[in-house]
């Protein structure tokens, strides 16, 4: 698991049958001293996560396939939606 912001959405016009009615966000990893990662990344959110949005991201792929059956592509979902990170000498607050 990690963190991340929420920097937007994505809409598909064909993807997996199992991904049918997802909501995909386009996410940033937050490093552990709060700087942001090199990469996007998209996930997938079923809680309501905001733009903004500091959320918990499950990348096992287990929640994936419990919510959406065995043979669906996904792995990193939100798994939760974060209030309030405190790390010693700063603190990373969420923006929504």
């Amino acid at each position: 698991m990690f963190l991340a912001r929420i920097d937007g959405s994505i809409v598909a016009a064909a993807k997996h049958d199992t991904l049918k009615g997802c909501r995909f966000l386009i996410a940033q990893r937050l490093e552990s001293d709060g700087s942001i990662g090199t990469e996007p990344l998209v996930i997938i959110d079923w809680m309501g996560a905001a733009s903004g949005s500091t959320v918990l991201v499950s990348n096992d792929g287990d929640i994936a396939r419990e919510r959406y059956g065995n043979t669906t592509p996904a792995r990193m979902v939100v798994a939760g939606i974060v209030d309030h990170v405190q790390i010693p000498r700063q603190s990373i607050r969420r923006h929504a």
